[in-house]
C-alpha cells in the first residue's frame, strides 16, 4: 500500500495571504480547466521524472499532487491561503506520495536550506508579494545541483497586450485576482536569481480561441549551480 501523507493543521493565526473570496472563484475554475484546457496535462509534464524530497511553493488547492511519480520520497507542500490550503489537504489525502501541506510565504519558507532535491513553481510568481525575495528562498532551500520545475504565466503577446497587462497590473487585476500580476517575466526572473535555465517552452493558453493577458505562460527547467549530490 502507498504510503499516507502526514499533513499539518491549517488553522495558523495571522496567514500571510487571505483572499477568501478569490481562493473559492480558483478552486472552482481550476478543476474545470483540468479538462477543458488540459491543464491535468501540462501539470504531468511539468512533473515528469522528478524523485527525492521535493517542494512546493504555492500549491493552491494541491492539483499537483496527484501528477507526482512515485520516486518522488516526500513533498513539502506550501499554501499561505487558507481556504486553498485545507483543500490541499484534502488532495495530499488521496495521493500515493506522501505529501505535507504546510502555511508559510514564499518570501520566508519555513524550511532548512539545501534540504530539497527540486523546487516546482505552479503559477505562483505572478501572486508573490516579492519575487526577488521568493526566489531567493527557493535557491536557498534547494540543493546545489538541484533543479527547479516551473508553470508560470507572465508578459507576452506583443506591444499592445503587454501594455494592456501592465495596465491591468497598475489597476483592478491585483485586486480582482488575487494579487495575481499579468505582466512579469518569470523566465527573466529566475535568470536574475541566479538559476541556470534549461530547456522551456511558451505556450498560450486556452490554446485555440482568443489571446487573454492571462494566456501567455512559459514551462521549463531551471537548476542552481552546483555539483549533483
Amino acid at each position: 500500500m502507498p504510503a499516507r501523507p502526514v499533513v499539518n493543521s491549517g488553522q495558523v493565526a495571522g496567514d500571510p495571504v487571505h483572499h477568501p473570496l478569490f481562493a473559492r472563484y480558483y478552486a472552482r475554475v481550476s478543476v474545470t480547466a483540468e479538462t477543458r484546457f488540459g491543464m491535468g496535462r501540462l501539470r504531468e509534464r511539468l512533473l515528469a521524472g522528478l524523485s527525492g524530497r521535493v517542494i512546493e511553493i504555492g500549491a493552491g488547492n494541491g492539483l499537483n499532487f496527484a501528477h507526482y511519480p512515485r520516486t518522488v520520497s516526500e513533498v513539502v507542500a506550501i499554501e499561505p491561503e487558507r481556504l486553498l490550503r485545507h483543500a490541499a489537504m484534502e488532495a495530499a489525502l488521496r495521493c500515493e506520495v506522501p505529501v505535507d501541506v504546510v502555511p508559510g510565504a514564499a518570501e520566508a519558507l519555513p524550511v532548512k536550506s539545501e534540504a530539497f532535491d527540486a523546487v516546482v513553481l505552479s503559477l505562483v510568481l505572478c501572486s508573490v508579494r516579492d519575487v526577488e525575495r521568493a526566489l531567493a528562498e527557493a535557491r536557498r532551500v534547494l540543493r546545489p545541483g538541484g533543479q527547479v520545475r516551473f508553470f508560470e504565466h507572465g508578459r507576452g503577446g506583443g506591444p499592445v497586450m503587454t501594455a494592456t497587462q501592465r495596465l491591468l497590473d497598475r489597476t483592478v487585476w491585483p485586486r480582482l485576482a488575487g494579487g495575481c500580476h499579468l505582466a512579469r517575466d518569470p523566465v527573466g526572473a529566475l535568470r536574475d536569481a541566479g538559476f541556470l535555465i534549461g530547456p522551456y517552452r511558451s505556450l498560450a493558453l486556452p490554446e485555440k480561441g482568443p489571446r487573454l493577458p492571462t494566456s501567455f505562460c512559459a514551462m521549463g527547467t531551471a537548476w542552481r549551480p552546483g555539483p549533483a549530490g
